[in-house]
């Protein structure tokens, strides 16, 4: 009898420990449907409302807002978009019911100092254009809806409804395909808040620059000219920059944001490991896949695939040189093989997060964000930051280039994220136990009790 009660108490302690940890890095937040949007036509791919999770703020952050957009890469044509139209990437109807807040959106203290107690919001994505299109016609066929700029309207909308029109301090971010929305509309994010308040663009992974793939062709050019065709974006783009160039340009940041006049901050990696695989390697300029083992690992790439890597950082920082040394636009460009950083515990702020000028990316955006201090940094070359998270890729997706391929989202990130940091075994122990799951350790231990 009493093994039988010391078995219970001990099973008892070990799920509230287990449940103590799962909640540790990541809260877990409800999905939000814009029901309302939907007879105003601001809907996802396949015509279902948009949705957003939000978690409040609290005490000093009362007043504070945080809104950022998913990624997902982006669909260019008919074919692609119909692809789109089955998954969460198209549909509401496929979105998780919650989801986990990690990073810049986590809401302890220890974990994301500066910003854990503001209202936080995951704006999910599901038009495929980076929240630019608007097409009034809808297929009978197909019944795509290219409507990402009516949602971005009508989720600001409720947003300003339930607090953020008081807003004292803002911030629009995002990351991959996000990260582009936040500079696409920057400006238009802050023309929605009071004067008097600090509102400021922030960027993860959204610096996609116009460069020639290994075989010589512009084929990102001409893939953001399909998706600005497809989804009719080019109302939708800043003016500033399409009364002067092609839409298809205006897609590109490096055409837009000298005109940006919101306060904006980037966050990249020179060696953006989607930018190497789609545009700089696409499969489609790699037949043979001899960038198929490189692509996974840069450990495993050769001395002749470096080079490249290194020419197309060059690229990078010369895409950079149009934002000059504005105190208002600030920039952390690490020199990691990696894609999205702020949505990560690991690499927004952690013990072992990336440094630069010994500073975490969470550290060097609240800085910037309350004027503490500027921060304008650009890594030395590959490999010299021992504080790099190089992703590993599990699997390639066969088949799969930059038309096709959905990109990375947090969550993408998350269950993707790097793993050669885990030189040890306690690091390993804790990949298990916060990445894989610590549900399945206790089952484990359960069972053995």
């Amino acid at each position: 009898m009493e093994s039988t009660r010391l078995g219970q108490w001990l099973k008892l302690n070990l799920l509230v420990f287990v449940l103590v940890l799962l909640k540790a890095e990541a809260g877990y937040v409800p999905i939000t449907y814009v029901k309302s949007a939907v007879t105003k036509g601001a809907v996802c791919l396949d015509g279902s409302p948009p949705a957003y999770h939000l978690d409040r703020g609290f005490g000093k952050g009362n007043n504070s807002w945080l809104v950022q957009f998913e990624g997902g890469g982006w669909c260019n044509n008919i074919t692609t978009c119909l692809g789109r139209k089955m998954n969460r990437l198209g549909s509401s109807k496929r979105m998780a019911n919650q989801i986990a807040f990690s990073g810049i959106l986590n809401n302890r203290r220890l974990f994301n100092p500066d910003f854990y107690n503001w209202n936080r919001i995951k704006v999910r994505y599901c038009d495929g254009s980076s929240f630019t299109g608007d097409v009034e016609a809808v297929n009978p066929v197909t019944k795509l809806h290219f409507r990402g700029a009516r949602v971005f309207n009508a989720v600001m909308k409720d947003l300003l409804a339930k607090g953020m029109k008081n807003a004292q301090n803002a911030i629009i971010s995002g990351c991959s395909a996000g990260g582009l929305t936040s500079i696409l509309n920057c400006d238009r994010f802050r023309a929605l808040l009071p004067l008097g308040a600090k509102v400021k663009c922030l960027s993860d992974a959204g610096y996609f620059i116009n460069a020639r793939d290994v075989s010589g062709t512009q084929h990102i050019e001409e893939f953001f000219g399909q998706v600005v065709t497809t989804h009719g974006s080019a109302r939708n783009l800043p003016r500033s920059c399409t009364s002067r160039l092609s839409p298809r340009l205006c897609f590109f940041p490096q055409y837009v944001v000298s005109q940006i006049a919101t306060p904006i901050f980037f966050i990249n990696a020179a060696y953006d490991s989607w930018q190497i695989k789609n545009i700089l390697a696409p499969g489609v300029a790699d037949p043979h896949g001899r960038w198929h083992s490189c692509k996974m690992d840069i450990n495993n790439c050769s001395s002749n695939q470096l080079d490249l890597m290194q020419g197309f950082r060059s690229q990078f920082l010369r895409a950079l040189t149009v934002l000059g040394n504005s105190p208002t636009k600030g920039m952390f460009i690490d020199s990691c093989y990696a894609h999205c950083q702020t949505e990560m515990q690991e690499t927004w702020f952690r013990s072992d997060s990336p440094l630069l000028a010994k500073t975490t990316i969470a550290k060097a955006v609240a800085d910037w964000f309350y004027e503490r201090r500027l921060f304008h940094q650009i890594d030395c070359p590959y490999p010299c930051n021992p504080s790099c998270h190089n992703r590993v890729f599990q699997q390639d997706n066969p088949g799969k280039n930059v038309t096709t391929i959905e990109g990375t989202s947090s969550a993408a990130s998350a269950i993707k994220a790097s793993f050669s940091k885990l030189s040890n075994k306690a690091q390993w122990i804790e990949l298990l136990c916060v990445r894989i799951g610590w549900l399945l350790l206790t089952m484990v231990i359960l069972v053995i009790l």
